[in-house]
């Protein structure tokens, strides 16, 4: 390693720590909007089959908002950009709380998504901890981001039981009053970034090629298809749960333990899937993620007890970890520095876009069809992806780079 690839490192490891604490902010109240939108809906929506719209709101506001967002910090700097982004975040959570108190059905949907402006915000957080990394570092450093997960999973659930009684009768407003205090944290941690010498790094005078160009690629096409399936097939099966659970007789307390253990499963391997990635290469590891996610339908299928719904949430949590890290990384290796915020604005763009049709599509499928068909839905998104990750592995090492 070069002095300067050594000087890099040391950066960017300060940073992946600094956007590990923000990730932890960030993915606990997502946590507590996982574990209780739903079942928000479920109160406030006019019918069943609207209980998951928020959830959905939440998916398509981060979708509708990544793009710019991304084109955005290309202007303003990546530090300014996340915390605008846990600006919104606090504003979603006080909107929310408002109207879970007004019972205003419309305003929660609205509300959340500026959750989803967070989210458009925060998954670049992945990114500009890969921004400083050598290329040895840089999987270690996706996963240092994602380890905040864990703090997330272990205290997100944690702060929906201690809060949904808060404000007693109405239930859940104390868990948004959470949020709003987390989004707060989150960009007070954000101020630490060394937001200005990310961009000075990767500054450069080449040319940018055209996104077209740079997405044709065969290893930036299947990168993106692979973290968009990852993504929509466990935001799919995630968003029906808690409301399947409800369902089938089980109480608030045991469908936010299956979310907490579903959230660990998502970070806990992120301690060391940047080794395994690097010892068994970026397209074994997602393709094994995948595998994953295909079991986690198999649970569902073959039963409804609270064994299957939890072992079943660990897999697609474990699946998602493989594939979307897996896909992430493949993809880091795609783009110029020139060409970054527009590449990753677009991959994120895809994977948002699909992930709210899953996230639509889950209380639909729930309502119409049952659990099983939200389960059997897992089966043809898997299978995409791995023919793509196949596809891609025949093809000369040149012509899929």
């Amino acid at each position: 390693m070069t002095a300067a690839a050594a000087y890099d490192d040391t950066r960017a490891r300060r940073n992946a720590l600094l956007l590990a604490a923000a990730q932890a902010c960030y993915g606990s109240s997502t946590t507590i909007l996982i574990a209780t939108a739903g079942l928000v809906g479920a109160h406030l929506a006019p019918s069943m089959s609207w209980a998951t719209l928020p959830v959905s709101t939440f998916v398509i506001g981060t979708a509708l908002t990544t793009m710019p967002m991304s084109l955005l910090m290309k202007r303003i700097g990546r530090r300014a950009g996340f915390m605008l982004g846990a600006a919104a975040g606090l504003m979603g959570a006080l909107m929310a709380m408002a109207a879970i108190f007004t019972r205003n059905f419309p305003l929660f949907v609205f509300a959340t998504m500026f959750q989803g402006v967070y989210q458009a915000s925060a998954s670049y957080y992945r990114f500009a901890a890969a921004d400083l990394a050598s290329s040895a570092f840089r999987a270690k450093a996706i996963s240092w981001v994602m380890t905040g997960g864990v703090a997330a999973a272990l205290f997100g659930t944690l702060i929906v039981m201690a809060t949904a009684d808060l404000f007693a009768p109405v239930t859940y407003a104390g868990s948004y009053a959470a949020m709003a205090l987390l989004c707060v944290a989150g960009a007070v941690i954000l101020i630490g970034l060394d937001g200005h010498k990310v961009e000075e790094a990767t500054a450069t005078a080449e040319p940018a090629r055209p996104l077209l160009q740079i997405a044709r690629q065969p290893r930036f096409a299947a990168a993106m298809v692979v973290g968009m399936l990852s993504y929509g097939i466990m935001n799919l099966v995630m968003t029906a749960t808690p409301v399947a659970m409800l369902g089938c007789g089980f109480g608030v307390r045991d469908s936010s333990w299956v979310i907490q253990w579903h959230a660990l499963a998502m970070f806990v391997p992120s301690f060391f899937t940047g080794h395994i990635i690097a010892r068994f290469g970026t397209e074994r590891v997602a393709a094994f993620g995948m595998l994953l996610l295909a079991s986690a339908g198999i649970s569902g299928l073959i039963g409804i007890r609270f064994e299957n719904f939890a072992i079943g949430l660990i897999l697609l949590g474990l699946g998602w970890n493989f594939g979307f890290i897996g896909a992430t990384t493949m993809l880091t290796g795609c783009y110029a520095p020139s060409e970054r915020n527009k590449a990753q604005g677009l991959n994120d763009f895809v994977v948002f876009t699909v992930t709210a049709t899953a996230s639509l599509s889950a209380g639909k499928l729930l309502a119409w069809f049952g659990w099983n068909a939200v389960n059997v839905a897992v089966f043809p998104m898997a299978l995409v992806a791995l023919a793509m990750i196949g596809w891609l592995v025949t093809r000369p090492r040149a012509a899929a780079a």
